[in-house]
């Protein structure tokens, strides 16, 4: 279990993310990409990102083992910062001293001799000189992460957005109801605040001390069954932990639910749902029965502009990066 202390201060200072971290993601979906549970929401991803690798899985099975501990470097952090876009991380990745390069290396390869069965597979080998800190294969890790998020992360990243915001909507309307300590209740459920511990199932026991320093929640697509903190203390923490996912990662193209997106009904709908409401909310706003307001929900929903996530004993709809762009007349969606 993780155990995370937290002061009168540490409440205040309890801050949500404002959107996902590229280098989590990355980090976690290749978790998701070898696992082969959670196949509802990941099986045609899996299937569809396998078929776009060119050899990018070898190197980083060296430093993403399929269960327990990773390298803390490889998601960097800044205090009070923006969540990192991909680029911006790899850069920092890349600035890592090389006195943290080979601490964390050396605690991942004893990590790798404790879990590896009597005759097992060894894992792929890293290069002595990675962790001296020599360029060059902090050059071919660079590379390979680069390559698999290009196939695996960033085809599919309206759909991690989404569902980032989508949680963000959920967790906003809790801490405007109750502060932070309601926001830290309706986290999910192998997350649970029990003052002025917050608790969760975890593969090891850790003690978490934030002595004032506040905590990141970091919503996270590819998170799956417990949320996810630094080994290291010292770092500025954080505490990823993941969405709830309504459907399966779409494609990034608009689908044929888009033709049915007509009339003026439905556009003033998607206007109301605007920064999240409820289905009850949305008829009230735009004066149409309840079951008109859910059949137009489902519309919206189906064509990939509207994000509808279960909130106790309502649905709360949120928009999608798609729908926000149709909205403002863009033609098309930044992908970071």
């Amino acid at each position: 279990m993780l155990r995370i202390h937290m002061s009168g201060e540490d409440l205040s200072r309890v801050r949500m993310a404002t959107r996902p971290d590229a280098m989590w993601e990355t980090v976690l979906s290749f978790h998701r990409l070898r696992d082969r549970r959670g196949s509802t929401v990941f099986g045609k991803w899996r299937t569809e990102s396998r078929a776009r690798l060119n050899g990018e899985a070898r190197l980083l099975s060296a430093v993403v083992p399929l269960r327990g501990y990773f390298p803390d470097f490889l998601t960097p952090s800044r205090e009070g910062a923006e969540p990192f876009g991909f680029d911006a991380g790899v850069e920092a990745l890349r600035d890592t001293p090389a006195d943290r390069l080979h601490g964390e290396l050396a605690l991942l390869a004893v990590n790798a001799r404790r879990q590896r069965q009597p005759g097992g597979r060894p894992a792929t080998r890293l290069p002595d000189t990675f962790a001296e800190g020599s360029a060059e294969p902090m050059g071919r890790l660079i590379g390979a992460l680069r390559g698999y998020h290009r196939a695996v992360v960033e085809p599919y990243w309206t759909h991690v957005r989404a569902s980032v915001e989508a949680d963000r909507a959920v967790r906003g309307r809790a801490l405007l109801d109750g502060g932070a300590e309601e926001l830290l209740a309706t986290l999910p459920s192998m997350i649970r605040w029990r003052r002025p511990v917050l608790e969760a199932d975890y593969p090891v026991d850790r003690e978490l001390r934030l002595d004032g320093r506040g905590l990141l929640l970091q919503p996270s697509f590819f998170c799956r069954g417990t949320p996810v903190v630094y080994r290291d203390p010292a770092l500025p923490p954080v505490l990823v932990y993941p969405v709830t996912h309504p459907v399966a990662p779409a494609s990034a193209e608009p689908g044929p639910w888009l033709g049915r997106l007509v009339g003026h009904t439905r556009s003033a709908v998607l206007q109301a749902v605007g920064n999240g409401c409820t289905t009850s909310e949305l008829a009230l706003r735009t004066g149409v029965s309840l079951a008109s307001a859910s059949q137009h929900a489902c519309v919206l929903r189906e064509a990939g502009l509207v994000l509808s996530l279960r909130q106790g004993g309502s649905v709360l709809h949120t928009l999608t990066p798609l729908g926000a762009s149709l909205l403002r007349g863009r033609a098309s969606l930044a992908v970071s």
